[in-house]
């Protein structure tokens, strides 16, 4: 799929703009995610932060404290709740983006599973990707 990729929350309040490829998509098993998503992971999209652009409406957030101190910031959309955004506090340039609310999510491909370390063993499909204990690094 080419860029701009569009996307926004389930009610049609918020709208995005992706117009910069993802560096990774990955299925994040923190337990942000899990609590964030009501399942054992989400499927994100991290990509350059100067890439995304809100074009409609505007997000509320949730700040927390993540393990290595830095903050988490999750975007969501405070009329139906659909999740769209982390920011980290730590990576102030990266931006990752819910991959299910692009409009055509199929367009992507997570490549790699993330913070493994606290996955349930249910969530963890044997698909081939590598997996890491926390972030990728590199």
């Amino acid at each position: 799929m080419s860029l701009p990729r569009d996307g926004g929350c389930r009610c049609g309040a918020v709208r995005y703009r992706m117009n910069a490829e993802p560096f990774v998509v990955a299925h994040c098993h923190c337990r942000d995610c899990q609590y964030s998503t009501g399942g054992g992971s989400a499927v994100v999209m991290i990509a350059p932060r100067d890439g995304v652009e809100v074009t409609q409406g505007e997000t509320t957030a949730y700040r927390v404290e993540a393990e290595n101190g830095n903050f988490v910031t999750r975007s969501f959309c405070g009329t139906c709740g659909t999740p769209l955004f982390s920011d980290l506090s730590g990576s102030p340039a990266l931006y990752g983006v819910k991959v299910g609310t692009l409009d055509d999510p199929s367009a992507v491909t997570p490549a790699v599973h993330a913070w493994t370390v606290s996955a349930p063993a249910w969530s963890l499909p044997d698909d081939g990707l590598p997996r890491f204990e926390r972030n990728p690094q590199g």
